[in-house]
């Protein structure tokens, strides 16, 4: 018998079946084969929320939770975050290796000629009510540009696929400003193709009168590096809803939306801005310990540890904890801050959350950062979504050149009525009667 299989005996019948084991899985469709007899539709799995289901086989981001390793195409993401633009990842995402310099170049020039919208899909935005929120402006937004560039139909088509990828990338930032900037009220601005990928979307939402932005350098770095940081995190939720939307052929600038539409939500995209409610209701770095003892005691919630991957220190914790260094060196330390690493000390410290493994993640930090440099925490997530396009279409073309996959279509336990008798309408109960 091959060593890399599974017997199973089904105790139902007696029945032994032996299925074949890869890259430590055994496909769902061969459970079909046990069967109680010929009318049995056969085994499923049961698997809410798919803790232990692997929907799909990807070469492009690689987690390890227990150890703690985040990997994009085999790079660690800390050499990535030290080393690289965002860019210079996105390459490295959609196209499985490094750019060249001169391939960089190139890139770059395509991406930084994408960035301009259309001038009818910024009339569209000027329809928003003033108070509308960025998010929904943008998922909307990007949704419409589906009807902007009707080309993108031709999903099988390698080269439509890369520019409506091109688009996408050059014009998140844009779209995200303009989200921005008719929130607070200011005209919209143009990009600037003198700059880079992050300074020209500080250029967008910041710039007031002056003839040419300057961007801080360090902030635009920071940035750089939260965008890289954020870039792609395997089949996460948004992710999932980016190949299940892809799956059934739809366009890119479609599935996009219905991705960032899953990433608008607060257990996703928005748990950061969770992390700042949490610090404003500590106050002060002396009410930290009364704090850490009302959550013990099962009383709260500490936001920003813990992941429903990593169970240990979330990678990007750590890296995006050495960036905030840099930036808090131009804006100056504040007191969510102070009440923020202090809060992180007395918890590592505390074999409560050791035991539970409740470790700081990605957000723990990032609103802070995000806040620090001049954001609104109804922007956070928008700026979540500006890099995670880059890998919502990695994961979009894997999707379409993998022979293996088919509409996304979930089984159901079904746990209703069987057949049931008609009942005419002078006989029915009330609903709200027979419901309590």
């Amino acid at each position: 018998m091959p060593q890399d299989t599974i017997t199973i005996t089904d105790n139902r019948t007696g029945q032994t079946y032996t299925l074949p084991i890869e890259n430590g899985t055994i496909r769902a469709m061969d459970l079909r084969k046990i069967k109680t007899g010929a009318d049995d539709f056969g085994l499923m799995t049961y698997d809410p929320a798919f803790m232990n289901t692997a929907s799909c086989r990807s070469a492009i981001t690689y987690i390890d939770g227990d150890k703690g390793i985040l990997r994009y195409r085999g790079y660690p993401i800390e050499v990535l975050a030290e080393h690289s633009s965002f860019l210079e990842v996105a390459y490295l995402l959609l196209f499985g290796e490094l750019p060249t310099a001169s391939e960089l170049k190139n890139w770059v020039n395509e991406i930084t000629h994408h960035t301009m919208l259309h001038e009818t899909t910024k009339k569209f935005m000027e329809g928003f009510r003033y108070n509308a929120h960025p998010m929904a402006m943008l998922v909307s937004t990007v949704s419409a540009l589906s009807t902007v560039y009707p080309d993108a139909k031709n999903i099988h088509d390698p080269a439509s696929r890369l520019l409506q990828i091109k688009r996408l990338i050059g014009k998140m930032p844009s779209i995200a400003a303009m989200s921005y900037r008719h929130n607070v009220g200011f005209p919209y601005v143009y990009p600037d193709n003198d700059l880079t990928y992050t300074e020209n979307f500080m250029n967008m939402l910041w710039k007031i009168v002056e003839p040419k932005y300057a961007a801080n350098p360090v902030i635009a770095r920071a940035l750089d590096i939260l965008f890289i940081l954020h870039a792609d995190h395997e089949q996460n939720c948004s992710t999932n809803t980016m190949r299940a939307v892809g799956s059934s052929h739809a366009d890119p600038y479609l599935a996009t939306a219905s991705a960032a539409s899953a990433l608008s939500g607060p257990l996703h995209g928005g748990a950061n801005e969770e992390v700042l409610r949490m610090l404003d209701e500590i106050g002060s770095k002396d009410n930290v310990p009364a704090y850490i003892k009302k959550i013990k005691e099962g009383k709260g919630k500490l936001m920003g540890f813990g992941h429903r991957v990593y169970k240990n220190y979330d990678p990007r914790a750590k890296i995006i904890k050495w960036a905030a260094d840099s930036v808090f060196e131009v804006t100056g330390r504040n007191t969510k801050l102070e009440i923020a690493m202090e809060l992180e000390r007395i918890a590592l410290e505390d074999d409560y959350f050791a035991q539970r493994r409740l470790y700081p993640n990605v957000d723990f930090y990032s609103g802070i950062m995000y806040q620090a440099m001049g954001f609104k925490p109804e922007m956070f997530t928008v700026l979540f979504a500006i890099p995670r396009t880059v890998g919502w279409l990695s994961q979009w073309q894997e999707l379409l050149t993998d022979p293996e996959q088919k509409i996304a279509r979930p089984r159901q336990v079904w746990i209703g009525h069987e057949t049931r008798a008609f009942v005419p309408i002078e006989k029915r109960t009330p609903v709200v009667a027979a419901t309590r």
